[in-house]
Protein backbone atom coordinates (compact mmCIF):
# COMPACT_ATOMS: atom_id res chain seq x y z
CA UNK A 1 0.00 0.00 0.00
CA UNK A 2 1.05 3.60 -0.57
CA UNK A 3 2.62 5.40 2.38
CA UNK A 4 0.52 8.39 3.36
CA UNK A 5 1.50 10.77 6.17
CA UNK A 6 -0.76 12.98 8.23
CA UNK A 7 0.48 16.52 8.96
CA UNK A 8 1.46 15.42 12.47
CA UNK A 9 3.25 12.32 11.23
CA UNK A 10 5.20 14.39 8.74
CA UNK A 11 6.39 16.68 11.57
CA UNK A 12 7.02 13.90 14.10
CA UNK A 13 10.04 14.35 16.37
CA UNK A 14 11.23 10.82 17.26
CA UNK A 15 12.81 12.15 20.45
CA UNK A 16 9.47 13.52 21.67
CA UNK A 17 6.74 11.00 20.84
CA UNK A 18 3.41 11.32 22.66
CA UNK A 19 5.11 12.75 25.74
CA UNK A 20 1.93 14.03 27.43
CA UNK A 21 0.93 12.48 30.76
CA UNK A 22 -1.08 9.44 29.63
CA UNK A 23 -3.63 9.04 32.49
CA UNK A 24 -5.50 12.33 33.07
CA UNK A 25 -7.93 10.95 35.66
CA UNK A 26 -5.22 9.67 38.03
CA UNK A 27 -2.29 12.09 37.81
CA UNK A 28 0.86 11.94 39.94
CA UNK A 29 3.93 14.14 39.79
CA UNK A 30 6.05 11.02 39.19
CA UNK A 31 6.32 10.29 35.45
CA UNK A 32 8.97 8.80 33.15
CA UNK A 33 8.01 8.49 29.49
CA UNK A 34 9.59 5.49 27.73
CA UNK A 35 8.41 6.12 24.18
CA UNK A 36 11.08 6.45 21.53
CA UNK A 37 13.57 4.14 19.84
CA UNK A 38 13.80 0.55 21.09
CA UNK A 39 15.60 -2.43 19.59
CA UNK A 40 13.29 -4.94 17.93
CA UNK A 41 13.42 -8.43 16.44
CA UNK A 42 10.89 -10.78 14.87
CA UNK A 43 11.63 -14.46 15.38
CA UNK A 44 10.00 -17.72 14.41
CA UNK A 45 8.65 -19.71 17.29
CA UNK A 46 7.40 -18.82 20.75
CA UNK A 47 8.46 -16.80 23.75
CA UNK A 48 9.67 -19.95 25.48
CA UNK A 49 12.34 -20.31 22.78
CA UNK A 50 14.09 -17.38 24.40
CA UNK A 51 15.28 -13.90 23.56
CA UNK A 52 17.18 -13.60 20.27
CA UNK A 53 20.95 -13.24 20.44
CA UNK A 54 20.81 -10.35 17.98
CA UNK A 55 18.13 -7.77 17.19
CA UNK A 56 17.01 -6.75 13.70
CA UNK A 57 17.05 -2.97 14.10
CA UNK A 58 15.23 -0.16 15.87
CA UNK A 59 11.51 0.61 16.15
CA UNK A 60 9.83 3.84 17.20
CA UNK A 61 7.57 2.97 20.14
CA UNK A 62 4.57 3.14 20.46
CA UNK A 63 3.95 2.58 16.74
CA UNK A 64 3.30 -1.00 15.65
CA UNK A 65 6.01 -2.52 13.40
CA UNK A 66 3.59 -2.71 10.49
CA UNK A 67 3.02 1.06 10.43
CA UNK A 68 4.96 3.71 8.49
CA UNK A 69 5.79 5.72 11.60
CA UNK A 70 7.43 2.74 13.32
CA UNK A 71 10.30 2.85 10.82
CA UNK A 72 10.01 -0.95 10.41
CA UNK A 73 7.26 -1.87 7.95
CA UNK A 74 7.14 -5.58 8.77
CA UNK A 75 4.16 -7.82 9.49
CA UNK A 76 4.22 -10.11 12.53
CA UNK A 77 2.93 -13.57 11.66
CA UNK A 78 0.67 -15.66 13.90
CA UNK A 79 3.52 -18.12 14.57
CA UNK A 80 6.16 -15.49 15.25
CA UNK A 81 7.28 -13.49 18.29
CA UNK A 82 7.98 -9.78 18.33
CA UNK A 83 10.75 -8.75 20.74
CA UNK A 84 11.43 -5.29 22.12
CA UNK A 85 14.48 -4.25 24.13
CA UNK A 86 15.74 -1.00 25.64
CA UNK A 87 17.88 0.26 28.49
CA UNK A 88 15.97 1.58 31.48
CA UNK A 89 17.78 3.99 33.77
CA UNK A 90 15.78 5.78 36.44
CA UNK A 91 16.60 9.49 36.80
CA UNK A 92 18.21 10.67 40.02
CA UNK A 93 15.55 11.20 42.66
CA UNK A 94 12.93 9.13 40.81
CA UNK A 95 12.77 6.55 43.62
CA UNK A 96 11.62 8.47 46.66
CA UNK A 97 12.39 6.03 49.49
CA UNK A 98 13.34 2.44 50.36
CA UNK A 99 9.68 1.35 50.53
CA UNK A 100 8.61 3.07 47.30
CA UNK A 101 7.49 0.94 44.38
CA UNK A 102 8.29 1.46 40.70
CA UNK A 103 5.41 0.64 38.36
CA UNK A 104 5.92 0.06 34.64
CA UNK A 105 2.81 0.93 32.59
CA UNK A 106 1.74 -0.15 29.11
CA UNK A 107 -1.22 1.63 27.50
CA UNK A 108 -1.92 -1.34 25.23
CA UNK A 109 -0.01 -4.24 23.65
CA UNK A 110 -1.65 -6.37 20.94
CA UNK A 111 -2.38 -9.26 21.69
CA UNK A 112 -0.47 -11.13 24.43
CA UNK A 113 2.88 -10.33 25.98
CA UNK A 114 5.43 -11.07 28.69
CA UNK A 115 7.67 -8.44 30.30
CA UNK A 116 11.21 -8.98 31.64
CA UNK A 117 13.59 -6.71 33.55
CA UNK A 118 17.21 -7.84 33.75
CA UNK A 119 16.08 -11.31 32.68
CA UNK A 120 13.46 -11.55 35.45
CA UNK A 121 9.82 -12.07 34.43
CA UNK A 122 7.88 -9.17 35.98
CA UNK A 123 4.48 -9.53 34.34
CA UNK A 124 2.31 -10.72 31.48
CA UNK A 125 -0.92 -9.64 29.87
CA UNK A 126 -3.63 -11.04 27.59
CA UNK A 127 -5.70 -8.71 25.43
CA UNK A 128 -4.59 -6.06 22.99
CA UNK A 129 -6.74 -3.06 23.95
CA UNK A 130 -6.47 -2.39 27.66
CA UNK A 131 -3.75 -0.94 29.91
CA UNK A 132 -1.78 -2.94 32.43
CA UNK A 133 1.21 -2.42 34.70
CA UNK A 134 3.99 -4.43 36.32
CA UNK A 135 5.67 -3.79 39.67
CA UNK A 136 9.32 -3.92 38.62
CA UNK A 137 10.85 -2.75 41.91
CA UNK A 138 12.49 -5.99 42.98
CA UNK A 139 14.03 -6.63 39.56
CA UNK A 140 15.71 -3.23 39.26
CA UNK A 141 19.36 -2.52 40.00
CA UNK A 142 21.20 0.77 40.32
CA UNK A 143 22.28 2.21 36.99
CA UNK A 144 21.29 0.65 33.66
CA UNK A 145 18.60 -2.03 33.48
CA UNK A 146 17.50 -4.07 30.48
CA UNK A 147 13.79 -4.04 29.68
CA UNK A 148 12.50 -6.72 27.28
CA UNK A 149 8.94 -7.22 26.02
CA UNK A 150 7.93 -10.32 24.05
CA UNK A 151 4.69 -10.23 22.04
CA UNK A 152 2.52 -12.77 20.25
CA UNK A 153 -0.38 -11.80 17.98
CA UNK A 154 -2.61 -14.31 16.25
CA UNK A 155 -4.88 -11.60 14.80
CA UNK A 156 -7.94 -13.57 13.55
CA UNK A 157 -6.42 -17.06 13.85
CA UNK A 158 -7.65 -17.54 17.44
CA UNK A 159 -10.40 -16.29 19.72
CA UNK A 160 -8.74 -13.15 21.12
CA UNK A 161 -10.23 -9.70 20.64
CA UNK A 162 -8.96 -8.26 17.38
CA UNK A 163 -11.35 -5.50 16.32
CA UNK A 164 -11.40 -4.95 12.56
CA UNK A 165 -7.96 -6.45 11.95
CA UNK A 166 -7.79 -9.40 9.58
CA UNK A 167 -4.85 -11.35 8.17
CA UNK A 168 -6.39 -10.97 4.70
CA UNK A 169 -7.47 -7.35 4.69
CA UNK A 170 -10.05 -5.81 2.38
CA UNK A 171 -13.31 -3.84 2.41
CA UNK A 172 -14.39 -3.17 5.99
CA UNK A 173 -11.53 -5.32 7.38
CA UNK A 174 -8.15 -3.68 7.87
CA UNK A 175 -4.47 -4.57 7.85
CA UNK A 176 -3.39 -6.31 11.05
CA UNK A 177 -0.95 -4.69 13.42
CA UNK A 178 0.80 -5.91 16.54
CA UNK A 179 2.81 -5.12 19.61
CA UNK A 180 3.06 -1.93 21.64
CA UNK A 181 0.68 0.71 20.30
CA UNK A 182 0.12 3.01 23.27
CA UNK A 183 2.51 4.89 25.55
CA UNK A 184 4.96 3.03 27.79
CA UNK A 185 5.80 4.86 31.01
CA UNK A 186 6.94 4.42 34.61
CA UNK A 187 6.03 6.03 37.91
CA UNK A 188 7.13 5.77 41.53
CA UNK A 189 4.44 5.30 44.19
CA UNK A 190 4.54 4.93 47.97
CA UNK A 191 4.09 1.44 49.40
CA UNK A 192 0.54 2.46 50.34
CA UNK A 193 -1.04 4.35 47.48
CA UNK A 194 -4.24 5.06 45.55
CA UNK A 195 -4.79 2.20 43.14
CA UNK A 196 -7.75 3.76 41.34
CA UNK A 197 -10.74 6.05 41.89
CA UNK A 198 -14.43 5.64 41.22
CA UNK A 199 -16.15 8.98 40.58
CA UNK A 200 -19.95 8.94 40.22
CA UNK A 201 -21.89 12.21 39.94
CA UNK A 202 -25.15 12.21 41.90
CA UNK A 203 -27.20 15.11 40.53
CA UNK A 204 -30.18 14.46 42.79
CA UNK A 205 -27.95 14.78 45.87
CA UNK A 206 -25.69 17.62 44.62
CA UNK A 207 -22.61 15.54 45.28
CA UNK A 208 -19.96 13.31 43.75
CA UNK A 209 -19.74 9.80 45.14
CA UNK A 210 -16.03 8.98 45.37
CA UNK A 211 -14.41 5.66 46.21
CA UNK A 212 -10.68 5.59 46.89
CA UNK A 213 -9.42 2.09 46.06
CA UNK A 214 -6.40 1.08 48.13
CA UNK A 215 -5.16 -1.66 50.43
CA UNK A 216 -7.79 -2.50 53.08
CA UNK A 217 -5.47 -1.39 55.89
CA UNK A 218 -4.64 1.93 54.24
CA UNK A 219 -5.34 5.11 56.22
CA UNK A 220 -8.32 7.31 55.45
CA UNK A 221 -7.91 9.68 52.51
CA UNK A 222 -8.76 13.34 52.21
CA UNK A 223 -10.86 14.08 49.13
CA UNK A 224 -11.64 17.50 47.69
CA UNK A 225 -13.67 18.78 44.74
CA UNK A 226 -12.60 22.15 43.38
CA UNK A 227 -13.65 24.74 40.83
CA UNK A 228 -10.32 26.33 40.01
CA UNK A 229 -8.87 27.41 43.35
CA UNK A 230 -12.23 27.27 45.14
CA UNK A 231 -12.89 24.19 47.26
CA UNK A 232 -16.52 23.17 46.74
CA UNK A 233 -16.55 20.17 49.03
CA UNK A 234 -14.28 17.98 51.12
CA UNK A 235 -14.62 14.62 52.84
CA UNK A 236 -12.68 11.88 54.58
CA UNK A 237 -12.83 8.56 52.77
CA UNK A 238 -12.17 5.12 54.22
CA UNK A 239 -10.40 2.82 51.73
CA UNK A 240 -12.74 1.09 49.27
CA UNK A 241 -15.88 2.71 50.67
CA UNK A 242 -17.86 5.39 48.81
CA UNK A 243 -18.22 8.85 50.30
CA UNK A 244 -20.30 11.75 48.99
CA UNK A 245 -18.49 15.05 48.48
CA UNK A 246 -20.84 18.05 48.15
CA UNK A 247 -20.83 20.02 44.90
CA UNK A 248 -23.47 22.71 45.50
CA UNK A 249 -25.09 24.51 42.56
CA UNK A 250 -22.96 22.55 40.10
CA UNK A 251 -23.07 23.36 36.40
CA UNK A 252 -24.35 20.35 34.46
CA UNK A 253 -21.86 18.96 31.95
CA UNK A 254 -23.10 18.81 28.35
CA UNK A 255 -21.66 19.26 24.86
CA UNK A 256 -22.90 22.86 25.07
CA UNK A 257 -21.22 23.47 28.45
CA UNK A 258 -18.47 20.89 29.15
CA UNK A 259 -17.79 22.03 32.71
CA UNK A 260 -15.29 19.88 34.61
CA UNK A 261 -14.40 20.03 38.29
CA UNK A 262 -11.01 19.11 39.72
CA UNK A 263 -10.65 16.31 42.28
CA UNK A 264 -7.68 15.87 44.62
CA UNK A 265 -6.99 12.87 46.84
CA UNK A 266 -4.34 12.61 49.55
CA UNK A 267 -3.67 9.17 51.04
CA UNK A 268 -0.71 9.11 53.43
CA UNK A 269 2.33 10.06 51.33
CA UNK A 270 0.41 9.66 48.06
CA UNK A 271 -1.33 12.53 46.26
CA UNK A 272 -3.27 12.26 42.99
CA UNK A 273 -5.34 14.61 40.86
CA UNK A 274 -8.43 13.82 38.82
CA UNK A 275 -11.58 15.49 37.48
CA UNK A 276 -15.32 14.90 37.23
CA UNK A 277 -18.29 16.24 35.28
CA UNK A 278 -21.72 16.60 36.83
CA UNK A 279 -24.09 14.92 34.42
CA UNK A 280 -26.53 12.03 34.12
CA UNK A 281 -27.54 9.75 31.25
CA UNK A 282 -30.58 7.56 30.81
CA UNK A 283 -33.72 6.85 28.82
CA UNK A 284 -37.22 8.13 29.41
CA UNK A 285 -40.29 9.60 27.74
CA UNK A 286 -40.14 12.87 25.86
CA UNK A 287 -42.96 15.43 26.09
CA UNK A 288 -45.12 13.34 23.75
CA UNK A 289 -44.36 10.10 25.57
CA UNK A 290 -41.92 8.82 22.91
CA UNK A 291 -38.90 7.00 24.42
CA UNK A 292 -35.83 9.24 24.21
CA UNK A 293 -32.21 9.36 25.30
CA UNK A 294 -31.84 11.71 28.25
CA UNK A 295 -28.99 14.00 29.25
CA UNK A 296 -29.35 15.52 32.70
CA UNK A 297 -32.97 14.39 32.77
CA UNK A 298 -33.97 16.04 29.48
CA UNK A 299 -34.34 14.56 25.96
CA UNK A 300 -31.18 15.12 23.95
CA UNK A 301 -30.60 14.06 20.34
CA UNK A 302 -27.26 12.32 19.69
CA UNK A 303 -26.07 13.49 16.28
CA UNK A 304 -23.14 11.11 15.92
CA UNK A 305 -20.46 9.98 13.54
CA UNK A 306 -18.64 6.64 13.36
CA UNK A 307 -15.05 7.07 14.57
CA UNK A 308 -12.74 4.14 13.82
CA UNK A 309 -9.65 5.83 15.28
CA UNK A 310 -7.34 4.77 12.42
CA UNK A 311 -4.52 6.93 11.05
CA UNK A 312 -2.79 6.60 7.69
CA UNK A 313 0.68 6.63 9.26
CA UNK A 314 0.23 5.30 12.81
CA UNK A 315 -2.86 3.09 12.19
CA UNK A 316 -4.21 2.47 15.72
CA UNK A 317 -1.79 5.05 17.14
CA UNK A 318 -2.43 8.76 16.61
CA UNK A 319 0.84 10.46 15.65
CA UNK A 320 0.38 13.13 18.32
CA UNK A 321 -1.91 14.47 21.00
CA UNK A 322 -2.75 17.34 18.65
CA UNK A 323 -3.92 14.82 16.04
CA UNK A 324 -6.43 13.32 18.47
CA UNK A 325 -7.67 16.80 19.38
CA UNK A 326 -8.04 17.65 15.69
CA UNK A 327 -10.51 14.82 15.01
CA UNK A 328 -12.66 15.58 18.05
CA UNK A 329 -12.62 19.36 17.60
CA UNK A 330 -13.31 19.11 13.86
CA UNK A 331 -16.34 16.89 14.33
CA UNK A 332 -17.71 19.17 17.03
CA UNK A 333 -17.16 22.21 14.80
CA UNK A 334 -19.12 20.40 12.07
CA UNK A 335 -22.07 20.14 14.43
CA UNK A 336 -21.83 16.54 15.60
CA UNK A 337 -22.63 16.00 19.27
CA UNK A 338 -21.48 12.38 19.56
CA UNK A 339 -18.67 10.07 18.44
CA UNK A 340 -19.28 6.34 18.26
CA UNK A 341 -15.88 4.88 19.09
CA UNK A 342 -16.01 1.88 16.81
CA UNK A 343 -14.48 -1.44 17.88
CA UNK A 344 -11.50 0.13 19.60
CA UNK A 345 -10.46 1.39 23.04
CA UNK A 346 -8.52 4.63 22.76
CA UNK A 347 -5.74 5.96 24.98
CA UNK A 348 -7.06 7.69 28.09
CA UNK A 349 -6.10 11.10 26.71
CA UNK A 350 -8.59 10.73 23.85
CA UNK A 351 -11.45 10.43 26.33
CA UNK A 352 -10.07 13.35 28.32
CA UNK A 353 -10.24 15.54 25.22
CA UNK A 354 -13.84 14.44 24.60
CA UNK A 355 -14.66 15.35 28.20
CA UNK A 356 -13.08 18.80 28.13
CA UNK A 357 -14.12 19.74 24.57
CA UNK A 358 -17.66 18.47 25.09
CA UNK A 359 -18.79 15.63 22.85
CA UNK A 360 -20.72 12.48 23.77
CA UNK A 361 -19.19 9.03 23.24
CA UNK A 362 -20.74 5.68 22.49
CA UNK A 363 -18.14 3.05 23.38
CA UNK A 364 -18.01 -0.21 21.44
CA UNK A 365 -16.47 -3.29 22.95
CA UNK A 366 -13.80 -5.02 20.86
CA UNK A 367 -14.99 -8.14 19.05
CA UNK A 368 -13.23 -11.48 18.89
CA UNK A 369 -14.09 -15.12 18.32
CA UNK A 370 -13.50 -17.49 15.44
CA UNK A 371 -14.15 -17.07 11.74
CA UNK A 372 -17.29 -15.06 10.92
CA UNK A 373 -19.88 -16.50 8.55
CA UNK A 374 -21.05 -14.17 5.75
CA UNK A 375 -24.62 -15.35 6.29
CA UNK A 376 -24.45 -14.04 9.86
CA UNK A 377 -22.41 -10.85 9.56
CA UNK A 378 -23.04 -9.71 5.96
CA UNK A 379 -26.41 -10.97 4.70
CA UNK A 380 -28.48 -8.96 7.23
CA UNK A 381 -27.33 -5.77 5.48
CA UNK A 382 -29.68 -6.61 2.60
CA UNK A 383 -32.14 -9.13 4.09
CA UNK A 384 -34.31 -9.02 7.23
CA UNK A 385 -32.43 -11.89 8.86
CA UNK A 386 -32.46 -12.15 12.65
CA UNK A 387 -30.81 -15.11 14.36
CA UNK A 388 -30.69 -16.23 17.96
CA UNK A 389 -27.18 -15.70 19.31
CA UNK A 390 -27.57 -18.65 21.65
CA UNK A 391 -26.30 -20.70 18.71
CA UNK A 392 -22.70 -19.87 19.52
CA UNK A 393 -21.16 -21.69 16.59
CA UNK A 394 -23.07 -19.62 14.03
CA UNK A 395 -21.48 -16.46 15.42
CA UNK A 396 -17.91 -17.75 15.68
CA UNK A 397 -18.25 -18.23 19.43
CA UNK A 398 -18.14 -22.01 19.87
CA UNK A 399 -15.02 -21.69 22.03
CA UNK A 400 -15.99 -21.33 25.70
CA UNK A 401 -12.59 -19.91 26.62
CA UNK A 402 -13.02 -17.14 24.05
CA UNK A 403 -16.48 -16.26 25.37
CA UNK A 404 -15.13 -16.01 28.90
CA UNK A 405 -12.17 -13.90 27.75
CA UNK A 406 -14.60 -11.48 26.10
CA UNK A 407 -16.60 -11.19 29.34
CA UNK A 408 -13.40 -10.55 31.30
CA UNK A 409 -12.35 -7.80 28.90
CA UNK A 410 -15.87 -6.34 28.90
CA UNK A 411 -15.75 -5.95 32.67
CA UNK A 412 -12.22 -4.56 32.52
CA UNK A 413 -13.19 -2.07 29.80
CA UNK A 414 -16.11 -0.75 31.82
CA UNK A 415 -13.94 -0.40 34.91
CA UNK A 416 -11.16 1.25 32.94
CA UNK A 417 -13.52 3.83 31.38
CA UNK A 418 -16.06 4.15 34.19
CA UNK A 419 -15.02 7.69 35.15
CA UNK A 420 -15.06 9.09 31.60
CA UNK A 421 -17.54 11.95 31.68
CA UNK A 422 -18.56 11.81 28.02
CA UNK A 423 -19.40 8.10 27.64
CA UNK A 424 -23.18 7.83 27.39
CA UNK A 425 -23.73 4.36 25.86
CA UNK A 426 -21.99 0.98 26.01
CA UNK A 427 -22.14 -1.16 22.83
CA UNK A 428 -21.22 -4.80 23.56
CA UNK A 429 -21.76 -6.22 20.04
CA UNK A 430 -21.82 -4.95 16.47
CA UNK A 431 -23.37 -6.64 13.42
CA UNK A 432 -23.04 -10.11 14.89
CA UNK A 433 -19.21 -10.06 15.00
CA UNK A 434 -18.45 -12.62 17.69
CA UNK A 435 -21.82 -11.96 19.32
CA UNK A 436 -23.19 -14.35 21.92
CA UNK A 437 -25.88 -14.26 24.61
CA UNK A 438 -26.34 -10.53 24.01
CA UNK A 439 -29.39 -10.25 26.25
CA UNK A 440 -27.45 -11.72 29.17
CA UNK A 441 -24.43 -9.55 28.36
CA UNK A 442 -26.65 -6.45 28.27
CA UNK A 443 -28.00 -7.27 31.72
CA UNK A 444 -24.46 -7.78 33.00
CA UNK A 445 -23.36 -4.40 31.59
CA UNK A 446 -26.36 -2.67 33.15
CA UNK A 447 -25.56 -4.24 36.52
CA UNK A 448 -21.91 -3.22 36.26
CA UNK A 449 -22.81 0.34 35.31
CA UNK A 450 -26.43 1.43 35.83
CA UNK A 451 -25.53 5.07 35.05
CA UNK A 452 -25.38 4.58 31.27
CA UNK A 453 -27.51 3.10 28.50
CA UNK A 454 -26.78 -0.15 26.61
CA UNK A 455 -26.99 -0.85 22.87
CA UNK A 456 -26.71 -4.61 23.13
CA UNK A 457 -26.61 -5.60 19.43
CA UNK A 458 -25.86 -2.71 17.12
CA UNK A 459 -27.08 -3.30 13.59
CA UNK A 460 -28.77 -6.69 13.42
CA UNK A 461 -29.54 -9.91 15.28
CA UNK A 462 -31.50 -7.90 17.83
CA UNK A 463 -32.29 -10.07 20.85
CA UNK A 464 -34.86 -7.62 22.24
CA UNK A 465 -32.65 -6.48 25.12
CA UNK A 466 -30.83 -3.35 26.20
CA UNK A 467 -32.16 0.20 26.10
CA UNK A 468 -31.95 0.82 22.35
CA UNK A 469 -33.51 -0.57 19.21
CA UNK A 470 -30.44 -0.15 17.05
CA UNK A 471 -30.60 -0.20 13.24
CA UNK A 472 -27.99 -0.06 10.47
CA UNK A 473 -29.39 1.06 7.11
CA UNK A 474 -27.18 1.44 4.02
CA UNK A 475 -28.78 -0.05 0.93
CA UNK A 476 -32.36 1.19 1.26
CA UNK A 477 -34.12 4.37 2.35
CA UNK A 478 -34.52 4.71 6.10
CA UNK A 479 -38.07 4.49 7.37
CA UNK A 480 -39.13 4.47 11.00
CA UNK A 481 -40.29 0.91 11.77
CA UNK A 482 -43.49 0.11 13.61
CA UNK A 483 -42.88 0.27 17.32
CA UNK A 484 -45.44 -2.25 18.51
CA UNK A 485 -44.78 -3.11 22.13
CA UNK A 486 -41.09 -2.27 21.92
CA UNK A 487 -40.51 0.65 24.29
CA UNK A 488 -36.80 0.92 23.68
CA UNK A 489 -35.30 4.08 22.22
CA UNK A 490 -35.01 4.02 18.41
CA UNK A 491 -31.53 4.80 17.05
CA UNK A 492 -30.00 4.67 13.58
CA UNK A 493 -26.58 3.54 14.74
CA UNK A 494 -25.03 3.37 11.25
CA UNK A 495 -26.06 4.88 7.92
CA UNK A 496 -24.66 6.85 4.99
CA UNK A 497 -21.20 5.60 4.13
CA UNK A 498 -21.04 7.70 0.97
CA UNK A 499 -17.70 7.26 -0.75
CA UNK A 500 -15.54 9.75 -2.59
CA UNK A 501 -11.85 9.02 -3.24
CA UNK A 502 -9.58 12.06 -3.31
CA UNK A 503 -6.55 11.67 -5.56
CA UNK A 504 -3.27 11.70 -3.66
CA UNK A 505 -4.96 11.04 -0.32
CA UNK A 506 -5.61 7.29 -0.40
CA UNK A 507 -3.38 4.31 0.39
CA UNK A 508 -4.88 1.79 -2.08
CA UNK A 509 -6.51 1.76 -5.50
CA UNK A 510 -9.46 -0.16 -4.11
CA UNK A 511 -12.66 1.71 -3.32
CA UNK A 512 -15.23 0.56 -0.80
CA UNK A 513 -18.36 2.48 0.14
CA UNK A 514 -22.13 2.12 0.22
CA UNK A 515 -22.87 4.72 -2.47
CA UNK A 516 -20.19 6.13 -4.77
CA UNK A 517 -19.77 9.67 -6.05
CA UNK A 518 -17.43 11.12 -8.65
CA UNK A 519 -17.07 14.65 -7.28
CA UNK A 520 -17.48 16.71 -4.14
CA UNK A 521 -20.51 18.63 -5.43
CA UNK A 522 -22.54 15.47 -6.00
CA UNK A 523 -21.36 14.04 -2.67
CA UNK A 524 -22.47 17.16 -0.78
CA UNK A 525 -25.84 17.34 -2.51
CA UNK A 526 -26.57 13.70 -1.68
CA UNK A 527 -25.47 14.21 1.94
CA UNK A 528 -27.89 17.14 2.30
CA UNK A 529 -30.72 15.31 0.56
CA UNK A 530 -30.30 12.17 2.70
CA UNK A 531 -30.79 14.13 5.90
CA UNK A 532 -33.54 16.40 4.65
CA UNK A 533 -35.65 13.59 3.17
CA UNK A 534 -35.00 10.67 5.54
CA UNK A 535 -33.30 11.61 8.81
CA UNK A 536 -34.80 14.90 9.97
CA UNK A 537 -38.44 13.83 9.32
CA UNK A 538 -37.88 10.63 11.32
CA UNK A 539 -37.03 12.55 14.49
CA UNK A 540 -40.66 13.50 15.10
CA UNK A 541 -41.55 9.81 14.83
CA UNK A 542 -39.15 8.74 17.55
CA UNK A 543 -35.63 8.65 16.07
CA UNK A 544 -33.35 9.68 18.95
CA UNK A 545 -29.79 9.20 17.68
CA UNK A 546 -27.87 8.85 14.43
CA UNK A 547 -24.37 7.66 13.57
CA UNK A 548 -23.15 8.70 10.12
CA UNK A 549 -20.46 6.51 8.53
CA UNK A 550 -17.81 7.87 8.93
CA UNK A 551 -15.25 10.35 10.28
CA UNK A 552 -12.36 9.48 7.97
CA UNK A 553 -11.35 7.11 5.20
CA UNK A 554 -9.64 3.90 6.34
CA UNK A 555 -7.66 1.91 3.75
CA UNK A 556 -10.18 0.66 1.14
CA UNK A 557 -13.04 2.53 2.79
CA UNK A 558 -13.15 5.96 1.17
CA UNK A 559 -16.43 6.90 2.82
CA UNK A 560 -15.08 9.35 5.38
CA UNK A 561 -15.88 13.04 5.61
CA UNK A 562 -12.12 13.45 6.03
CA UNK A 563 -9.45 11.75 3.96
CA UNK A 564 -7.32 9.08 5.66
CA UNK A 565 -4.46 11.55 6.13
CA UNK A 566 -6.84 14.18 7.60
CA UNK A 567 -5.71 16.76 5.03
CA UNK A 568 -8.99 17.18 3.11
CA UNK A 569 -12.58 17.70 4.27
CA UNK A 570 -14.63 16.36 1.36
CA UNK A 571 -17.79 18.36 2.06
CA UNK A 572 -17.96 22.11 2.71
CA UNK A 573 -17.96 22.77 6.43
CA UNK A 574 -21.00 25.07 6.23
CA UNK A 575 -23.01 22.35 4.50
CA UNK A 576 -22.30 19.78 7.24
CA UNK A 577 -23.09 22.33 9.95
CA UNK A 578 -26.35 23.18 8.20
CA UNK A 579 -27.36 19.53 8.01
CA UNK A 580 -26.44 18.78 11.61
CA UNK A 581 -28.27 21.91 12.72
CA UNK A 582 -31.51 20.13 11.78
CA UNK A 583 -30.75 17.28 14.19
CA UNK A 584 -32.00 18.88 17.38
CA UNK A 585 -35.03 17.96 19.44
Amino acid sequence: MTELLTPWGADLDPDHVLTEYPRPQLVRDSYLNLNGHWDYAITDGGIADGEPTAYDGVILVPFSPETPLSGVGRQLGPDQTLWYRRTLRLPDGFRTGPAARVLLHFGAVDQTCEVFVNGVAVGAHVGGYLPFHCDVTDALTDGDNTLVVAVRDGTDTGHHSRGKQRTRRGGIWYSPQSGIWQTVWAECVPQTHVRRLTLTPRLDSDCVEITVHADPDAPHATVRVLDGDTVLGTATAAPNRPVCVPVPDARRWSPDDPQLYDVTVTLGDDAVRSYVGMRSFGVGPGPDGTPRLLLNGEPYFHAGILDQGYWSDGWYTAPSDEAMIHDIATMKRLGFTMLRKHIKVEPARWYYHCDRLGILVWQDMVNGGGRYRPLVVTAPAVTPLRLSDRHHGWFGRADAEGREQFRVELRETIEHLRNVVSIAVWVPFNEGWGQFDAARIAAEVAALDPTRSVDHASGWHDQGAGDLRSLHVYFRPFRVPRRGRDRRVLVLSEYGGYSLPVAGHTTTEREFGYKRFADAEAFGAAFRRLHAEQIAPAMARGLSATVYTQLSDVEDEVNGLLTYDRRVLKVPEDLVREVNGQLRL
